[in-house]
């Protein structure tokens, strides 16, 4: 089947198997391998990415589910590339990260928290993040990143 996908803002366009996970696609035909492929069942959300705005675990959702939408992936957050956006930043200042895994999918699972207006406390962070395991257990450091990104947000 042909698909047409904007993909951080450049359409793409090719011919896939109508059972191609959308993963598969950002990853072994766009070339994007920001976003990781964990556990293809959506346990751990490795593989969490932006479909028209909302977080969605890529490796349950099909290629042809997306055609004629917006997917935004890791690699197209911040600007163009060149600088880390708000919640790539607040991993960064503090230390939201360890082997670094999980952080792809995490960014966009709690930059959507917090563009949902769901980033309001601890406890909301973290059961807004509960489908999105972290290997390292960094999950304090993490929740220290999704408030503060959900600070500056709020106050910028």
């Amino acid at each position: 089947m042909n698909v047409s996908i904007v993909v951080n803002g450049s359409m793409t366009q090719h011919d896939v198997e109508p059972r191609m996970l959308l993963v598969h696609y950002v990853r072994d035909l766009l070339g994007l391998t920001g976003t990781n492929i964990g556990c293809e069942t959506t346990s751990c959300g490795a593989c969490t990415l932006h479909l028209n705005g909302e977080s969605v675990k890529s490796c349950t959702v099909l290629a042809v589910q997306a055609d004629g939408h917006n997917v935004t992936t890791i690699e197209g957050v911040g600007e163009g590339g060149s600088e880390l956006a708000v919640m790539q930043e607040a991993f960064r200042a503090n230390h939201g990260l360890q082997c670094g895994y999980c952080t792809p999918g995490m960014v966009m699972a709690a930059t959507s928290l917090v563009t949902e207006g769901r980033a309001g406390d601890e406890a909301a962070v973290r059961e807004g993040l509960e489908g999105n395991l972290c290997r390292c257990t960094g999950y304090h450091n993490i929740v220290k990143a999704v408030l503060a990104a959900a600070g500056a947000t709020v106050n910028s």
